[in-house]
């Protein structure tokens, strides 16, 4: 039987997806984005265990708060593609009972990743760059996983939001911004595009974990001028 390990569960997300959502926060991501706040995924060891069955039955009992929303589920992490088999079990159930399925990922997992889409009808796509250098600085990791899973996203025709984290000193130049809304200006089916403000509130979980914190002393990027941004290129 699969199983799979869950980091923790959102019943009332607002931001990932439309409508309510119950946001399934799954362990294990292989990038180590200087900005991640969420260190505590990283290990695919940690969390809660489940089968797909149970955790379906547990996303199930929000339904009447969801449903009416035009909302569902949304699976984030950690990355959820790094449990392709727990995923697509959870994901085909989710179908089944007819719940609204979204992915929270990078594109940077393991797995048949058409089949997984097959079930999806929403890719929240976080486009941590678009060069393979400025992928490779910001992850760690090289860029062509993710393309891959782009590629597959394309390929089944795949709705897409993208967003994209501003972090002060590292994508927050208009010149870069630009060039992002050209690279998506390529990408078939994108329905909107998100630009998050870098913010600080993981630090203290780095403390927690005894882990060097890569942008120590970054200040959170300006709200208003990522609002500014977004209203400017991503209308």
């Amino acid at each position: 039987m699969v199983k799979g390990r869950v980091h923790s569960i959102e019943s009332m997300g607002l931001v990932d997806g439309p409508g309510i959502r119950v946001v399934v926060f799954l362990q294990g991501c292989a990038l180590r984005c200087k900005f991640c706040h969420n260190p505590d995924t990283w290990t695919s060891n940690g969390g809660e265990e489940y089968t797909p069955e149970d955790l379906v039955k547990k996303i199930e009992r929000f339904k009447t708060y969801f449903a009416s929303s035009g909302g569902g589920v949304t699976f984030s992490g950690g990355d959820p593609l790094r449990q392709p088999e727990f995923l697509l079990e959870a994901l085909k159930l989710c179908k089944s009972k007819g719940i609204n399925t979204c992915l929270d990922t990078s594109g940077y997992g393991f797995g048949d990743y058409d089949e997984i889409l097959k079930y999806t009808d929403l890719v929240l796509f976080d486009v941590k760059h678009f060069t393979k250098d400025g992928y490779k600085n910001i992850t760690g990791m090289e860029i062509y996983e993710s393309l891959r899973f782009l590629e597959a996203m394309k390929k089944n025709n795949t709705k897409m939001w993208i967003r994209h984290v501003v972090v002060p000193g590292l994508t927050d130049g208009e010149e870069h911004l630009k060039k992002l809304k050209a690279y998506i200006d390529t990408v078939p089916n994108v329905e909107k595009v998100e630009l998050l403000p870098y913010h600080v509130l993981g630090v203290n979980k780095y403390e927690v974990l005894e882990i060097n914190y890569p942008l120590d002393g970054v200040k959170a990027m300006d709200k208003e001028i990522t609002k500014k941004y977004q209203e400017e290129l991503f209308k």
